[in-house]
């Protein structure tokens, strides 16, 4: 069961930094526009791989978290990943996957039978339920992709992110050559009501 805020008080390791081999971390999201699931590969070096996909059919929050997963892990395999951890907030799936909770949804038990699989794929795979705060960039790209209202035929390339470090504007004075400060044709201005003879309209 999932409570809400759980992230506020929570306390423990960082899935960034606990592990050092291949992670993938996946979700789901739902509104009035439609269902978007989002996964995210991180390998050993740090290099993000991100995807997501809309679900253009009718589907429970359970077999939409199943299709991130499974989304995921054909990924891992097209890449040939053999290590991974797999990182999720939806702990049913977690629980159901480990063989710690059983299932009789004739919904789910296809998708449970597709991801036990595809984990024998890898030499080595894990399961990690972790709180949604740790999950927030395959959060993002579900909730991304289930906002984008696009056409069957449309093709949407990759979404490139980069960091800024400082704001797009900034300001620049150039040096005045008369040895004056920046404002001193002002304050004239002010004074006298004058403009300076090098004074354009622009």
């Amino acid at each position: 069961m999932y409570f809400p805020d759980e992230e506020v008080s929570f306390v423990g390791e960082d899935i960034t930094e606990a592990y050092d081999d291949w992670k993938m971390f996946f979700d789901r999201a739902a509104n009035f526009k439609g269902e978007g699931i989002g996964v995210v590969l991180v390998s050993e070096t740090g290099q993000h791989y991100p995807v997501s996909a809309k679900l253009k059919f009718s589907c429970t929050n359970n077999m939409a978290e199943y299709e991130a997963c499974i989304l995921g892990l054909r990924l891992a395999i097209d890449i040939n990943v053999q290590e991974l951890l797999v990182i999720g907030d939806f702990d049913l799936l977690v629980h159901q996957v480990l063989g710690e909770w059983s299932t009789k949804n004739t919904k789910i038990l296809p998708y449970l039978h597709c991801v036990q699989e595809l984990i024998k794929r890898f030499t080595k795979i894990k399961f990690k339920h972790v709180p949604r705060i740790q999950n927030e960039f395959a959060d993002a790209l579900a909730t991304l992709s289930s906002m984008i209202q696009h056409l069957d035929n449309n093709f949407i390339d990759h979404i490139p992110i980069g960091f800024h470090k400082q704001p797009a504007y900034y300001a620049h004075v150039e040096e005045e050559i008369d040895g004056n400060l920046w404002f001193h044709d002002i304050i004239k201005y002010l004074e006298k009501g004058e403009y300076s003879e090098h004074a354009t309209h622009t």
